[in-house]
């Protein structure tokens, strides 16, 4: 089964150093299959004979074994992250400079209304959101960042319940997992 891997906080202003090089090596002789990392920030995607919850706490325990870093580890098969690829909003991913796009995913058991209903209702004015599955699309003008409910989201109670990927970033993601 290919699986995608989402660090949280790995590789953030030089904490929890994580060589995604090393990882992915170290998850190679841990048993997993074709892993392939992308980007710094901690993705990684993978075959694994066994399911998400037994490959989150295989991963917990190679980077707390072989890197001394705790983090937040969230597993989704490549088949959810695909099909919620496939519902990308029309608005979300343009090559708009003037705005942000970001992915937001929403770790289990956590669910996208209890976070969406901590946030509150979107200001249409100064963002958009729409959710498939476990993610939130979120769009904001970079000018009146401040002035959108999500970007309270830093602060809220179900921050370390969520990792954050940008458009472009999600996108990538999707693309190798359908090669």
């Amino acid at each position: 089964m290919k699986l995608v891997c989402l660090l949280r906080g790995i590789n953030v202003g030089g904490k929890n150093p994580v060589k995604m090089a090393t990882l992915k090596d170290k998850m190679t002789e841990a048993g997993f299959d074709n892993v392939v990392t992308y980007l710094n920030s901690g993705n990684v995607i993978f075959d694994s004979a066994i399911n998400e919850k037994d490959a989150t706490l295989k991963i917990q325990n190679i980077l707390v074994n072989d890197f001394k870093v705790e983090a937040l580890v969230a597993v989704f098969s490549a088949e959810d992250i695909s099909e919620t690829g496939q519902h990308i909003p029309d608005w979300w991913g343009t090559d708009d400079k003037t705005v942000k796009h970001n992915a937001i995913f929403i770790l289990p058991p956590t669910t996208v209304d209890e976070v969406i209903e901590d946030i509150g209702q979107h200001i249409p004015e100064y963002e958009q959101v729409d959710s498939y599955g476990q993610v939130v699309f979120w769009t904001a003008n970079i000018k009146t960042f401040s002035r959108t409910k999500w970007s309270k989201l830093v602060g809220s109670k179900f921050y370390s319940r969520v990792t954050i990927r940008n458009s472009n970033t999600f996108k990538k993601i999707v693309q190798i997992i359908s090669k």
